[in-house]
C-alpha cells in the first residue's frame, strides 16, 4: 500500500523537479546577449526618390504670327546660342521695311533741302545787312532819303526772319528724319521676330509644329533645355531632411542604370515643402553628367549629411518609447540586465541610431532583444561583440 502511494507521489514530484530545473535553466541562467560595438567612419545618409529634370527648360516660339516657312532643328539636336531654329513667312513685313526705308531716304533729302535753304537765307541776310549799313551812312549825309533808309532796314529784318524760319525748317526736317529712322528700326525689329534663334546652347527636347503650320504669337515651336543644367529632383521625407545642406555629396542611381552610381552634390533645397506628401524637394547636380539622359526618368538619391568618426549605434527597432530624440534601451551593467533612458543623435540609412548620452564605464547597450529579458537578471555578452 505504501509502495503504491509512493508511486502516485513520485510522478508529481518528478514533474515539479523537472519544471524547477527548466525554470532555473531558462530564467535564472545568464542570458546570452549581443551588445553594440563601437563603429568608426560611419556615413549618415538620407534616401530620396525622384526624377531627372533640367533647371533651364524653355518652350520657345515666335513673338509674331505667320506661316512656318523654314525649320532647321529637330528632336535631339544640339544647337549653339544664336543658331537659327526656324523662320516665318515675312514678305508682308519685308514690304513694310522697304516702305520705312524709303521714308527715311525721303526725310534725309528733306533735311538737305532745308539746310540749303538756310545757306541761301544767310547769304540774303548778309547782302541786306551790307545794303542797310550803306544807306544808313548815306542818309546821315542826306545823300539818300529817309524812306530809302527805312526800306533797307526793313529788308534786313525780313531777311533775318527768313533765316530763322529756315533754321526751324532744318530742325523740323531733322526731327522727321529721326522719326523715319525709328520707324525703320521698328519695322526691322518686327522683321527679325520672324526668325527664331536659340537663346542659349541648347538641346532640342521636342518640336511641336511642322512646315506650313500657321503659328499664333507666343505659340511654342520647340522645347529646349540647357544640357549642363540637368539635375535630379529628389523628394525626401521631412523627418529625415533636417540635416541636408547645399554642397553635401550625393549619389544618384538611374532606374535604367541601376549598377551605375553617378556622383553629385546638393545644389538647391526648396524653401516650400509639399503640404500633402510632407516631403522636401532637394535638387542634386551631377559632378560628371552622363552623355545620355532622359527627363522624367526615376532616380534614387542618397545624400551623405555627415560622417561619424566614432559612434555607438543602436537599431531603432530595439529602442522603446522612442520620441525622435530619446528612448529606453536594455543594457548590461556589472553583468546584469538594466533598462536605461538615453539620448540619440543621427540616424543612419539602415535605421540605426547614434547614442549621444555619455554612458558610465562598463555599461553596454544590447542590440538584440532575446526572450527572457528581465531587470536584474544575469547576462552573458557574446564574445564576437566584445570591443
Amino acid at each position: 500500500m505504501k509502495r503504491r502511494i509512493f508511486r502516485y507521489l513520485l510522478l508529481p514530484l518528478a514533474i515539479i523537479a523537472t519544471g524547477t530545473v527548466v525554470f532555473l535553466f531558462f530564467f535564472m541562467r545568464p542570458l546570452p546577449v549581443t551588445i553594440a560595438p563601437p563603429a568608426k567612419n560611419v556615413p549618415v545618409q538620407v534616401f530620396g526618390l525622384g526624377t531627372i529634370e533640367a533647371r533651364i527648360l524653355s518652350k520657345v516660339g515666335f513673338e509674331v504670327g505667320a506661316a512656318l516657312l523654314e525649320i532647321n532643328a529637330d528632336h535631339g539636336d544640339r544647337v549653339k546660342k544664336g543658331y537659327v531654329l526656324a523662320r516665318l513667312h515675312s514678305a508682308e513685313q519685308e514690304a513694310r521695311v522697304a516702305k520705312a526705308k524709303a521714308g527715311m531716304i525721303n526725310m534725309e533729302a528733306a533735311v538737305k533741302k532745308a539746310e540749303s535753304a538756310v545757306g541761301k537765307a544767310r547769304a540774303v541776310l548778309a547782302l541786306n545787312k551790307q545794303t542797310n549799313r550803306r544807306k544808313q551812312t548815306l542818309v546821315a549825309k542826306q545823300t539818300v532819303s529817309v524812306e530809302a533808309a527805312e526800306e533797307a532796314q526793313m529788308e534786313e529784318d525780313v531777311a533775318a526772319a527768313e533765316l530763322a524760319v529756315a533754321i526751324s525748317d532744318v530742325q523740323v526736317a531733322n526731327a522727321a528724319l529721326e522719326d523715319a529712322k525709328a520707324q525703320y528700326d521698328y519695322e526691322m525689329v518686327l522683321l527679325d521676330h520672324h526668325t527664331l534663334r536659340a537663346p542659349y546652347d541648347a538641346l532640342v527636347v521636342q518640336r511641336h509644329k511642322e512646315l506650313g503650320s500657321v503659328l499664333s504669337p507666343g505659340e511654342a515651336l520647340f522645347t529646349l533645355i540647357a544640357p549642363d543644367t540637368v539635375w535630379a529632383l529628389a523628394y525626401v521625407d521631412e523627418a529625415r531632411a533636417g540635416d541636408i545642406r547645399v554642397g553635401q555629396p550625393a549619389e544618384v542611381r538611374l532606374r535604367s542604370l541601376p549598377r551605375q552610381v553617378l556622383k553629385g552634390h546638393v545644389s538647391r533645397i526648396d524653401i516650400e515643402s509639399d503640404r500633402v506628401s510632407e516631403e522636401r524637394r532637394v535638387y542634386i547636380a551631377c559632378d560628371s553628367c552622363p552623355e545620355s539622359f532622359h527627363l522624367g526618368e526615376q532616380a534614387e538619391v542618397i545624400i551623405t549629411t555627415a560622417v561619424l568618426d566614432e559612434a555607438l549605434l543602436v537599431p531603432e527597432a530595439v529602442v522603446e518609447r522612442f520620441d525622435g530624440a530619446h528612448g529606453i534601451v536594455w543594457t548590461v551593467e556589472e553583468g546584469e540586465l538594466r533598462r536605461r533612458r538615453v539620448a540619440f543623435g543621427h540616424r543612419t540609412l539602415d535605421s540605426r541610431l547614434e547614442t549621444i548620452s555619455e554612458l558610465p564605464d562598463g555599461v553596454r547597450v544590447i542590440i538584440g532583444l532575446p526572450q527572457g529579458l528581465r531587470e536584474g537578471r544575469k547576462a552573458k555578452v557574446a564574445e564576437d561583440t566584445v570591443p
